[in-house]
């Protein structure tokens, strides 16, 4: 459930008289709530950029009729792949799962993506996967990542366009942690970035302080 936007005393005044009486300017409101224009400019910017108020110049403030839910809503629909992706971690097929559990840990990831001679996404290796045949009594030096990995094309992939919030629900819905970011080329998906949940934390943390929610 989305959690609907809470504004100070101050700030519900101001939607009040900008809904009843706008467009007004900003030294109206300031007027009408016996306050100076400086002081009011932070709540007003708050509201523009939350998306209570629109604003034109020469003009005044205009109540847009949107709710809290709705706006945020509409905020996290506008968050794409291509602004949040982090950059791609990546191994050859032919490395060894040693190697590829060295790289995991020097890097700080749940998932790697597999590339193949031409470049391209060949599959993924996740921590689990990892863990299985360590536990193994097998020189890991000896066992190729080819062997382990997931393969393409049971591989969910992500582009840079994508909604955020709609990769967010594919990471939910088939619990994993990570998605890589592809594009098409020639000879299949080169892997270009990748989505995680770290990642969409970070995004709507972001979005929580942008807006002020």
């Amino acid at each position: 459930m989305v959690k609907t936007i809470e504004l100070t005393n101050r700030q519900e005044q101001i939607v009040k008289i900008v809904k009843e009486e706008g467009p007004i300017t900003g030294e109206k409101i300031a007027e009408k709530l016996n306050l100076t224009r400086a002081t009011l400019r932070p709540d007003l910017a708050i509201l523009t950029m939350s998306g209570f108020l629109d604003a034109r110049p020469k003009v005044g403030y205009f109540y847009t009729g949107k709710k809290g839910n709705q706006l945020i809503s509409e905020a996290l629909k506008k968050m794409s792949v291509k602004d949040y992706k982090a950059m791609p971690v990546v191994i050859k097929e032919e490395s060894s799962v040693y190697d590829a559990i060295v790289m995991m840990f020097l890097e700080d990831v749940g998932t790697l993506a597999v590339v193949n001679n031409r470049g391209t996404l060949a599959g993924v290796v996740s921590r689990k996967d990892l863990l299985k045949v360590a536990m193994g009594k097998q020189n890991l030096q000896d066992i190729p990542v080819s062997v382990i990995m997931t393969r393409m094309p049971n591989i969910i992939t992500c582009h840079i366009d994508d909604p955020l919030i709609e990769v967010a629900n594919i990471l939910i819905q088939n619990q994993i942690d990570s998605v890589p970011v592809v594009r098409s080329i020639e000879n299949g998906l080169e892997v270009i970035g990748r989505i995680t949940k770290t990642t969409i934390t970070k995004a709507f943390v972001e979005l929580g302080i942008d807006k002020d929610v």
